[in-house]
């Protein structure tokens, strides 16, 4: 090979060299120049990112700026208080009286006025059965209990035939009545003895229990014959006798425990407590006192002339000391006393004396019972649907063996019926009667 086809090799060669390098220079500066452009895009974005950061905060600033400046304006929040749950309340029971009362007022408004009637009287059984001497209740006696709601039944010597004779009578006599019968009975002791003086047991008299000036003898007395009544079936005992002896031939003269007012008081509440004790509602008799009175109101009629002062001195606080005693009954008697009533009619008939004092001054919340209204004091002088009426209006609750039973019922049922009598006076003695009647069954 000459030389100059060597030389042109030689060019060739360089020549390819020189564009292998320009193009490795060209690779390196179009890299060069991407970077550079992709560094300068970078701090761009991250200037622009920048300034929105700071013009945002920028922003927020004055944002807050503002609500500081307006914060008086705003009203606070109050915070949500915690839910408290409603305290649970407390249950209060009733009290053994207002169950009392709402069993007695229950069995009141079942009655009908008819019965509410009835159930003021309290009569001999032969008085509803017209038989003549009543020793036993069979269907007579169940027939007279359906026919007359009566109130209660009151026996004497009469009735009376053995101990079994009568314990049998007065158990059938309370299962056939309708409503809970007052079984009742003279039982003072000496004189005035119905059980004691024919199947006992033998009793002293008041005037004789005083004297031994100890009244833990009457209070003896009392559970002796409240004990035996109760287990005969009695529940109410016409005694303790509250009079007093207190002037010369009174008429109480036996029957009481004396003059003094101070023995006399403890001695008539010894007798109550021995006889309520035993299941066997005393009845304090006769109000306002008839010791100074000397005509017997079983024969006519009787009055006193003692002062307003006197009684309240004696009489009246003898019966007041049986009443704190817890007596369910007061018999209100027929002696009329004008210094207490302002006029001479009998005492059952007067409402100053049945109301106004024994109910309002002494305070007696039991029932008021009428002496027998077949006394002559009564019954020579007044019908008996008229005394029956009189007395009611006065005060009393209950109405002692009129003369004549079924013209006294009558005359009381027609008087509620024409307005004369108001029906809820009647409720009114109901109430205190049911109340006695019921207070053993009212848990």
């Amino acid at each position: 090979m000459d030389n100059k086809d060597q030389q042109e090799r030689r060019e060739a060669r360089r020549k390819r060299r020189l564009r292998n390098q320009i193009m490795v220079y060209a690779v390196f500066l179009i890299l060069i120049l991407a970077l550079g452009t992709g560094i300068g895009y970078g701090v761009f974005a991250l200037m622009k990112n920048r300034k929105a950061a700071e013009e945002k905060e920028q922003s927020n600033q004055a944002l807050i700026d503002e609500m500081l400046a307006t914060e008086d304006s705003i009203p606070a929040i109050e915070p949500i208080p915690e839910s408290t749950p409603e305290p649970t309340p407390e249950v209060v029971e009733p009290t053994w009286e207002e169950r009392l009362d709402t069993y007695v007022d229950e069995r009141i408004s079942e009655m009908t006025l008819e019965d509410k009637v009835a159930g003021l009287f309290v009569v001999k059984p032969e008085a509803i059965t017209g038989v003549g001497t009543v020793i036993q209740a069979g269907d007579g006696t169940r027939q007279a209990l359906e026919e007359h709601a009566v109130g209660g039944l009151v026996y004497f010597s009469e009735n009376i035939q053995s101990e079994e004779q009568l314990r049998e009578m007065l158990s059938n006599t309370a299962q056939y009545a309708r409503y809970p019968l007052f079984i009742a009975v003279d039982e003072e002791g000496g004189v005035v003895s119905r059980i004691g003086s024919s199947i006992g047991p033998q009793i002293d008299s008041a005037e004789n229990i005083g004297a031994t000036g100890d009244p833990e003898n009457a209070y003896q007395t009392g559970v002796t014959i409240g004990t035996s009544l109760s287990g005969l079936g009695f529940n109410v005992d016409f005694a303790p006798v509250a009079d007093l002896a207190n002037v010369e031939g009174s008429i109480m003269e036996g029957r009481c425990y004396g003059s003094d007012v101070s023995v006399v008081s403890s001695f008539v509440t010894s007798m109550v407590r021995g006889l309520q004790e035993q299941n066997v509602s005393a009845c304090l008799k006769h109000f306002p006192g008839m010791g100074s009175a000397i005509q017997d109101p079983h024969d006519g009629m009787a009055s006193t002339d003692r002062t307003e002062e006197q009684f309240w001195a004696e009489e009246l606080a003898v019966f007041q000391a049986g009443i704190d005693a817890g007596a369910d009954m007061v018999m209100v008697g027929h002696m009329a006393a004008p210094a207490l009533t302002g006029d001479n009619s009998p005492g059952i008939f007067s409402k100053v004396l049945v109301t106004d004092i024994l109910r309002e001054q002494m305070g007696f919340q039991g029932v008021v019972i009428t002496d027998a209204l077949d006394m002559s004091a009564i019954s020579e002088y007044y019908a008996a649907d008229e005394a029956s009426i009189m007395a009611v209006l006065a005060g009393c609750d209950m109405l002692l063996m009129p003369e004549d039973y079924d013209k006294a019922y009558q005359g009381v049922l027609e008087a509620v019926q024409n307005g004369n009598i108001d029906e809820e006076r009647i409720n009114d003695s109901l109430r205190r009667i049911y109340r006695i009647k019921y207070a053993d069954m009212v848990p």
